[in-house]
């Protein structure tokens, strides 16, 4: 039965339009120097010495046994390896860079406070930006150097609109233009509610240092086979090629709304914890969970008070 309900104008915005969220509490540091490249390679998963200046790649950060410590996005601007971490993260990876790019010629940079950064959300996003966004390419994480309405910007091709890097002093101004072209802006948890039915993991809810890129479906997206050596590489494709993960990224179909965190019990047994919870306009209470494999999709567990289908991703 469909649980289609009428779009509130936030909603119709960032499924029909131009949706506007300022993520400036991000983590971003910059890497520079003509061995950034070359010392990044060996930490995280993806294979950042084939970036060419206007991509980039999403990567995990992981320890010794493979368990992620965070994710990122490298974006090579051509000046600077741009991190963009989850704010979690960020000391984490700040301790990685300081620590192991000792004897390389690496020179790391905080970003965070200096640098503004504002979603574009929507089919629309691109359009709205006219003719700024003329050099941007289309595959996820390319970038490009652009003037906004006479702001200078770094345009970021993202799955789900354009994001914007601005200096964080016309953080405000940059709103302004953006809005003035007819972006709508939106609460966080309008956005969010397009990655929880697009199945896209957040760390710090969805994953945390227990999880393995594969369990939460991140190999295709954020792991590399073919590059060298990284931290964590041994377990990453040893579970690859030889084995089989005990957990699954999941959605959940909630029979009502259940707070992040809720454990999710099968015959009494512990099988997982709820992540991400939004209210998507079409399906109804979903939910994204890590889940032992035993709760297959299609199975019914137990959410607190709740009960929860299990289902493959995307939604």
């Amino acid at each position: 039965m469909s649980t289609t309900r009428q779009l509130s104008d936030q909603e119709r915005a960032v499924r029909a339009g131009a949706g506007l969220v300022d993520r400036s509490e991000r983590g971003k540091l910059a890497l520079t120097g003509g061995e950034a490249k070359r010392f990044l390679q060996g930490q995280v998963t993806q294979d950042v010495e084939a970036l060419q200046p206007g991509t980039g790649a999403y990567a995990a950060f992981l320890t010794n046994k493979g368990k992620m410590l965070g994710d990122l996005r490298v974006l090579d601007t051509g000046a600077e390896l741009l991190l963009d971490t989850e704010r979690v993260a960020l000391q984490a990876l700040f301790n990685l860079v300081r620590r192991y790019s000792l004897g390389f010629d690496v020179e790391l940079h905080r970003r965070t406070l200096e640098r503004g950064l504002l979603s574009l959300v929507g089919p629309r996003a691109r359009a709205l930006l006219g003719d700024a966004a003329a050099g941007l390419g289309e595959q996820e994480h390319d970038n490009v150097a652009a003037e906004l309405d006479g702001i200078p910007v770094l345009l970021v091709a993202t799955w789900e609109g354009v994001d914007l890097l601005v200096d964080a002093a016309r953080t405000a101004a940059l709103a302004v233009a953006l809005e003035a072209r007819g972006a709508v802006p939106v609460d966080e948890q309008v956005a969010e509610t397009l990655r929880v039915e697009a199945g896209r993991p957040r760390y710090g809810v969805d994953l945390d240092e227990a999880t393995i890129p594969q369990e939460a479906g991140l190999n295709e997206r954020a792991v590399s086979f073919t590059k060298g050596c990284y931290v964590g590489q041994e377990t990453v494709a040893r579970l690859f090629y030889k084995g089989k993960p005990n957990r699954h990224l999941r959605g959940l179909r909630l029979s009502e709304p259940v707070a992040t965190g809720t454990e999710l019990t099968l015959g009494g047994r512990a099988v997982g914890t709820v992540g991400s919870v939004a209210r998507s306009p079409e399906h109804g209470p979903i939910a994204l969970a890590l889940v032992r494999r035993e709760a297959e999709p299609g199975t019914t567990v137990s959410a607190g008070a709740a009960t929860a289908e299990v289902v493959e991703l995307p939604f």
